[in-house]
């Protein structure tokens, strides 16, 4: 017996110590770090002022930082008041009153002009029907497209396209210069109905604006792509030397004689041509061989050919005219 109590008591003695060490760091924890609430001001936490016919219920309203809720009314208080429930109901139904307009609202809206609104309502009108014109441009017959559909088709850049641009006449870009008024003329047989005065042809200027019809000048032009370019190869012409256009006169400027061709705006002469290399070829001086190739496939493309060798009259010039003959051209 007393060996057992000994026993005990040594056990007791060695479990003391490690018990101590084991409940240490439970009886004294580390210090935790301080925390620091970031300041607040004292004005943030006070409530703002509530509207005099507004109904605070505890749904409606928030609460602030810092402050307490008002405590609800009791379930008990309400049912002991049972009149005053429809007035608290009819309340909660009603939304705050806004505050009063500003004076002479009324009269300064009155004053104010329509006029900016349908200008901003034209856009939306405008805009909408661009795509449909452009199906039915597409598809339906007859439908033109819409402004901005057409604008944004590239305009033909070719010299000989039929389209018409700024400085363009008689529908053909290749040909520029102005319509003019009609020309009238107290000689019988002069004057020209529908006159152009024309300063450049499929790129070539003209050494003076020529007054012709239509039809001439366009002559001209194909007489140029077709004849006298192929007729020049290589030598690049600039400038054409005009000696004479529209003049009310006799032919041949014998006095007496039928009224010309150039009375009537159909006749233009060519004395010479000037290269892109400032040289010159005159008729009167160089009818070479590729002038007379150019002269003779004019035939055709113009009623009237005549240069030198012809009648005696031409022979520092070449005269083109589109007068109309029974029998067809008349070359010379």
């Amino acid at each position: 017996m007393r060996r057992c109590v000994a026993w005990l008591a040594l056990s007791c003695a060695l479990a003391l110590p490690l018990a101590a060490q084991t409940a240490a760091p439970l009886a004294k924890p580390k210090p935790r770090p301080e925390l620091t609430l970031p300041a607040v001001n004292a004005a943030q936490l006070r409530p703002k002022p509530r509207p005099a016919n507004a109904v605070a219920t505890a749904d409606a309203i928030p609460t602030a930082v810092g402050t307490r809720p008002k405590p609800r009314p009791n379930a008990a208080a309400a049912s002991a008041a049972p009149a005053q429930m429809p007035l608290a109901a009819s309340s909660l139904s009603r939304s705050p009153i806004p505050p009063k307009r500003p004076k002479g609202l009324a009269q300064a809206a009155a004053q104010m002009p329509a006029a900016p609104l349908q200008e901003q309502a034209a856009p939306t009108q405008s805009a909408a029907p661009a795509q449909p014109n452009f199906l039915q441009k597409l598809f339906g017959p007859g439908a033109a497209p819409s402004e901005d559909v057409a604008s944004a088709q590239p305009a033909p850049d070719t010299l000989g396209s039929s389209a018409p641009r700024k400085g363009s006449v008689c529908g053909d870009r290749a040909i520029r210069g102005e319509n003019i008024a009609p020309i009238t003329s107290k000689v019988k047989g002069c004057g020209v109905a529908d006159p152009v005065r024309v300063t450049e042809v499929a790129g070539i200027r003209l050494t003076q604006a020529v007054t012709v019809e239509c039809g001439t000048v366009k002559a001209l032009k194909t007489w140029i792509d077709t004849a006298m370019r192929p007729a020049f190869g290589n030598r690049e012409v600039a400038k054409l030397r005009i000696a004479a256009h529209y003049a009310c006169r006799g032919r041949n400027n014998v006095k007496g004689a039928r009224i010309s061709e150039h009375g009537k705006g159909r006749a233009l002469d060519i004395s010479g041509f000037i290269f892109t290399d400032g040289s010159e070829w005159s008729i009167a001086r160089d009818y070479n061989k590729q002038v007379r190739k150019a002269h003779k496939a004019a035939c055709g493309i113009f009623n009237t050919t005549l240069g030198p060798g012809s009648d005696g009259y031409h022979e520092d010039h070449l005269h083109f005219d589109t007068a109309s003959y029974r029998a067809g051209a008349y070359c010379r």
